[in-house]
C-alpha cells in the first residue's frame, strides 16, 4: 500500500466506486495532479489543461448517452417492410450507434492523452507461472493504473462515463426482439395464396416495371422473366418467399416432373428463392433448360419440375400454379404448395404431406 493511499487521521473510509479497487484514502476534489511514485521521467499534466479536457470529455460522453439512447428510439419508431423504411431505419440504426461508439473513443481517448500523466515505463518478460512477488507488483501496478487513471477522483467523468454505457449495454437487450415471435406455419406460405379484393387472382407483374405480363405477350421459347407478386412489389418481406422465374418452352420441350396443368400455353413459374439457402436462382441456360444459382452451383432441370441436378440443394425449386383472368393477365391460381427456400424447424416433410393429399 503507498503512502499516498493511507487513512487519514479522521479514519473515515470513502465509499467504493463501481468499478475501481477499494479506495483507502479520502478523495479531495481538486486534489494536485497525481505523480505515480517510484517513476523516473514523470511528465505531470497541466492541471489547467486537465481541468479543459475533463470538460471536453463529458461533453463526448454525453453525446454517447444521447447517441445510445436514439439508436434504441430508431428501433422502435423506424419499422422496416418497403423499401424506404427499410433503408430510413438502417440509416437511423448506423448513424446512431456510429456516433455513439465514436463519441465513446473519443472521450476515452482524450481522457487518455490529456488527463493521465505520461511516462516511459519498461516491462519485463518472464517465464509463465509469476512467484508471488510477481503477482503482488501487477496487483500494487493495477492500483496504481486505477489511481492514475483519475477514475475515482474524476467524479465528473466517472459519472458521464457510466451514463454513456447504459443505453450501449441495453442495445443488445433491444435486439433480442428480432428472436421471437416464433414462425409457426408463417414460413409455410406464401402471399401468392392471398386474394385481390373481389375476390380476384393475383396477377403476376414484371419486377422494376410493376406491369402485369398476358400470357400471349410472352411468346418466344427460351425466354425468362423475373416477377413479383401484384400489390408487393415493394415488400421486401414478402418478395423474399414470393419473387418467381417465369419461363416460356414448346410443348414438346416439358418433360413428366413439370405439372402441366399449371402450366399457360408452356409457360411454367418457379419460385426464384434456391432451396439451398435461399439465394436467388435466376442463371439460366437457355439451351439445355438449366437454372444455376451463383452462391453454390445448385443446378435445376427446368423443363423437368425444376428437379435437381447438381449441387448441395435438397428439393426441387416448387412450381406455382398459373391461370389467366378475363382480361388476359397470367395470374397466380393458389399459392404454392409446399414451401418455397431452405429447410427449416418447422418445415418437416412437406413434400410427403402434399402426396398424402393428393
Amino acid at each position: 500500500m503507498t503512502e499516498q493511499n493511507e487513512y487519514p487521521e479522521s479514519g473515515r473510509v470513502p465509499a467504493r466506486v463501481i468499478g475501481t479497487p477499494p479506495a483507502d484514502a479520502p478523495i479531495e476534489e481538486h486534489d494536485p495532479i497525481h505523480v505515480p511514485a517510484g517513476v523516473e521521467g514523470v511528465i505531470p499534466q497541466d492541471p489547467v489543461k486537465v481541468r479543459k479536457a475533463e470538460r471536453m470529455v463529458a461533453f463526448l460522453f454525453l453525446i454517447t448517452f444521447l447517441a445510445g439512447a436514439a439508436f434504441i428510439a430508431a428501433y422502435v419508431i423506424f419499422q422496416v417492410g418497403t423499401i424506404d423504411k427499410t433503408a430510413a431505419s438502417n440509416y437511423a440504426l448506423g448513424g446512431t450507434l456510429a456516433l455513439a461508439l465514436l463519441s465513446l473513443g473519443a472521450g476515452v481517448t482524450v481522457w487518455v492523452r490529456q488527463i493521465m500523466p505520461k511516462y516511459n515505463l519498461v516491462q519485463e518478460r518472464h517465464l509463465m507461472a509469476s512467484d508471488g512477488d510477481t503477482r503482488e507488483y501487477v496487483k500494487e501496478t493495477f492500483l496504481q493504473g486505477a489511481d492514475e487513471s483519475g477514475f475515482v477522483k474524476h467524479r465528473l467523468l466517472r459519472r458521464t462515463l457510466l451514463l454513456a454505457a447504459a443505453p450501449l449495454g441495453l442495445a443488445p437487450l433491444v435486439l433480442l426482439k428480432d428472436l421471437g415471435p416464433l414462425p409457426g406455419t408463417s414460413l409455410r406460405h406464401t402471399v401468392w395464396g392471398e386474394p385481390m379484393k373481389g375476390g380476384k387472382p393475383r396477377r403476376l407483374v414484371v419486377e422494376g416495371t410493376g406491369q402485369p405480363i398476358r400470357a400471349a405477350d410472352f411468346n418466344s421459347p427460351g425466354g425468362i422473366l423475373s416477377v413479383v407478386p401484384e400489390g408487393y412489389e415493394e415488400d421486401l418481406n414478402a418478395l423474399a418467399k414470393a419473387t418467381l422465374i417465369l419461363l416460356k418452352f414448346r410443348p414438346e420441350e416439358i418433360k413428366s416432373g413439370t405439372n402441366k396443368n399449371w402450366t399457360i400455353d408452356g409457360i411454367v413459374a418457379y419460385s426464384k428463392i434456391c432451396t439451398h439457402v435461399g439465394c436467388p436462382a435466376a442463371l439460366y441456360e437457355q439451351t439445355t433448360h438449366h437454372i444455376l444459382c451463383p452462391c453454390h452451383q445448385s443446378t435445376f432441370d427446368a423443363a423437368d419440375g425444376a428437379k435437381v441436378i447438381f449441387g448441395p440443394a435438397a428439393r426441387p425449386l416448387p412450381q406455382l400454379p398459373l391461370g389467366i383472368d378475363e382480361e388476359g393477365y397470367l395470374v397466380a391460381k393458389s399459392d404454392f404448395k409446399v414451401p418455397v427456400g431452405p429447410s427449416f424447424w418447422e418445415r418437416g416433410d412437406a413434400e410427403a404431406e402434399v402426396r398424402e393429399k393428393a
